[in-house]
């Protein structure tokens, strides 16, 4: 049972690594300026030999409805009128009964959108040949819609940049990284009777390196973490959602010991990175029935745990993720949360911001207005500590990205 389990990890571990890999190919494409041509032939080879699809039409807007790429169709594609046939679909769909015969071929319908407004629809056949649950089927759609709308934005680029708008087109780029990391973290933190949770993310540019999360493993057991990459830009964020995807992946098949899951994210750092990067982690497991927090820090700014007057920092753990091999030691924290107690993690871009002297903001500084402010909602408290820090930095930007994720535990 255990090795059919473990097989099944490496299974969906392995499939997070093809689809990073297949990202990594287009962008790569992308980059180096290839033709819109080259970048279809790519596209398709991923539907085709690598994902095992058969049969694919891709419509793409521009001046009019135009067909980007067509594989295994044999109709007619006058037959299909996208503004009647295609438009109404805001969402994956599957396509049980259609009134147009030709659209009845195909399997499902993804959009791409951009502000409301339809960019692609990309038609499938042949999809009960290579997943079997609903689950598994959609997830592989949302994958297939993200390329698809990293292709459709780089075929619109460049039809941008035949008519000069350079600009435009690298704004584009950068909103959909926006839009792609801005899927790495919780949409919906709790806020009741048990516990208050809160996060704020500014990143220093349109994308960034920092992650938090928030992962219920049943009704009274939550996982809490913060991460930071060292580096910034598209390939640090590039390497935090793997990260993001393989601690998804593997407590949503199996409860983990932190020590052993530490020890395997640093074997997944180290492999996506090799050695370029490294990412500081910090991980907590709580029990909200009997109370207990175990936590292992990777390097990471130590959170701050105060009931409001007095505090401790969370810092037993190892070095940082990615940095060694093999890492040399694992210690794990282990403490009892009292009531009404408040848990602040951070990254280093509020303890390292600096003001207009030169001077960081520090960590003294931000204990001090915790405790100031213990009263506030941990919304409101983040807003507050975001408002001190604009006050110290005044005419200076953010020169790093910067989170906080603030737990209250009544």
């Amino acid at each position: 049972m255990q090795e059919k389990l473990i097989q099944h990890l490496e299974k969906k571990i392995y499939e997070n690594e093809f689809r990073l890999t297949s990202l990594l190919e287009i962008t790569t494409a992308i980059n180096s300026n290839q033709s819109v041509t080259q970048l279809s032939k790519i596209f398709e080879f991923i539907l085709r030999e690598q994902i095992g699809l058969d049969k694919f039409l891709l419509f793409h807007r521009q001046d009019e409805w135009q067909v980007l790429l067509k594989v295994g169709f044999k109709g007619k594609i006058k037959d299909i009128n996208v503004e009647r046939d295609l438009k109404r679909f805001k969402d994956i769909t599957l396509i049980e009964s259609s009134l147009s015969p030709v659209i009845s071929e195909f399997d499902v319908v993804v959009p791409v959108f951009h502000k409301n407004e339809p960019l692609a629809f990309l038609l499938l056949s042949g999809l009960d040949r290579i997943k079997t649950d609903r689950l598994s089927l959609m997830n592989e759609m949302s994958f297939i819609q993200t390329l698809t709308n990293i292709i459709v934005v780089a075929v619109e680029n460049k039809r941008m940049t035949k008519l000069g708008i350079i600009q435009e087109r690298i704004r584009k780029e950068l909103e959909v990284a926006s839009e792609m990391q801005k899927l790495l973290f919780p949409s919906d933190l709790p806020s009741n009777k048990r516990m208050d949770l809160s996060a704020k993310y500014v990143p220093r540019h349109e994308v960034g390196g920092d992650y938090y999360d928030f992962i219920p493993l049943n009704d009274d057991e939550y996982i809490i973490c913060i991460a930071d990459v060292s580096g910034k830009g598209i390939g640090a964020a590039m390497l935090m959602a793997n990260f993001q995807a393989t601690i998804r992946t593997l407590f949503a098949y199996q409860r983990f010991e932190l020590a052993f899951l530490v020890e395997e994210l640093n074997k997944k750092v180290l492999k996506s990175a090799k050695g370029e990067k490294f990412i500081t982690f910090f991980i907590a497991h709580y029990n909200i029935n009997t109370r207990e927090l175990h936590y292992i820090n990777s390097g990471h700014n130590a959170p701050i745990l105060t009931n409001g007057k007095k505090y401790e920092l969370l810092d037993q753990g190892c070095i940082g993720l990615g940095m060694l091999d093999e890492i040399p030691f694992i210690n794990e924290g282990r403490l009892t949360v009292g009531n009404n107690t408040t848990l602040v993690m951070y990254t280093d871009g509020i303890i390292e911001l600096e003001n207009e002297k030169n001077e960081f903001f520090e960590l003294e500084r931000l204990i001090k207005l915790v405790h100031a402010y213990y009263p506030l909602k941990m919304e409101d408290l983040n807003n507050l500590i975001f408002s001190k820090l604009d006050e110290w930095r005044g005419k200076r930007s953010f020169e790093d990205d910067t989170a906080i994720f603030s737990c209250r535990f009544f």
